[in-house]
C-alpha cells in the first residue's frame, strides 16, 4: 500500500550546520518547523553508510555469523559480516568485500534485499542488506577484530533473536527478511 506524500505533514528544514564532525560522525543542528507551526533547533547525526550480507550455505540452511563484543552498548551478539562503504564503492561491492575480508569466503552471488535507516528520527546512516547464496573459501580472514565466524542454523535464528543474542539492527533486518521470504507464507505464495 502506497500512501501519497502530504506536504502539510512535512517537517521543514530552514538550515542545518555541523557542530562537530570527523570521518566517523557528524553532529549537526537543524533549524526546523513542524506541521503544528512550532519552530525549534533539532540535533542530527550523520554516520557513513554501511552494507551487510546474509550469507547462506549452498543448502540454504545455515547462515555465516560472527560472535563478537560491541563495547559501546557492552553487548555480546551474533552479527552478519558487513562494514562501511569505501569512497567510490557501491553497497554491493562493499557487501562482497566485507564478506571476504572478515570471513575468507567469497560470495558466489550478492543480491540486494533491502535498504533502511536504523534510527530514522535523528540519525542519517543508510544500511544496505544483501543476500549471498553460497560461498567459496579463498583465503584466511584479513579483518582479525571482527569476532569468530561460525555457520549457524537458520532454524535457530528465531530463538537467538528471542533471547537477545542477535541485537544488531542490520543483522536483525537481514535475517528477519530472509526468514520471511522462506517462511510458510512465502512458500504458499510460490506454490
Amino acid at each position: 500500500m502506497t500512501r501519497p506524500q502530504d506536504d502539510a505533514g512535512r517537517w521543514i528544514v530552514h538550515s542545518e550546520r555541523p557542530i562537530y564532525e570527523n570521518e566517523w560522525v557528524t553532529v549537526g543542528l537543524a533549524d526546523i518547523s513542524v506541521p503544528s507551526g512550532e519552530r525549534f533547533d533539532h540535533h542530527t547525526v550523520t554516520l557513513p553508510s554501511a552494507a551487510m550480507t546474509v550469507v547462506l550455505d549452498d543448502a540454504g540452511e545455515n547462515v555465516l555469523m560472527s560472535w563478537r563484543h560491541r563495547f559501546v552498548p557492552d553487548v555480546w551478539n551474533w552479527e552478519l559480516p558487513g562494514g562501511l562503504l569505501d569512497a567510490g564503492e557501491s553497497p554491493a561491492e562493499t557487501a562482497a568485500r566485507e564478506v571476504e575480508e572478515e570471513t575468507g569466503y567469497r560470495p558466489r552471488s550478492v543480491e540486494h534485499l533491502v535498504s533502511f535507516e536504523p534510527m530514522v528520527g535523528t540519525v542519517r546512516s543508510a544500511h544496505h542488506v544483501f543476500l549471498a547464496r553460497g560461498v567459496e573459501r579463498v583465503a584466511d580472514a584479513t579483518e582479525l577484530n571482527e569476532g569468530s565466524f561460525e555457520w549457524i542454523s537458520l532454524a535457530d535464528v528465531p530463538e537467538l533473536i528471542a533471547k537477545g543474542r542477535i541485537a544488531n539492527s542490520g543483522s536483525l533486518v537481514g535475517l528477519l527478511h530472509v526468514l520471511a521470504l522462506s517462511g510458510p507464507t512465502a512458500r504458499s505464495r510460490a506454490e
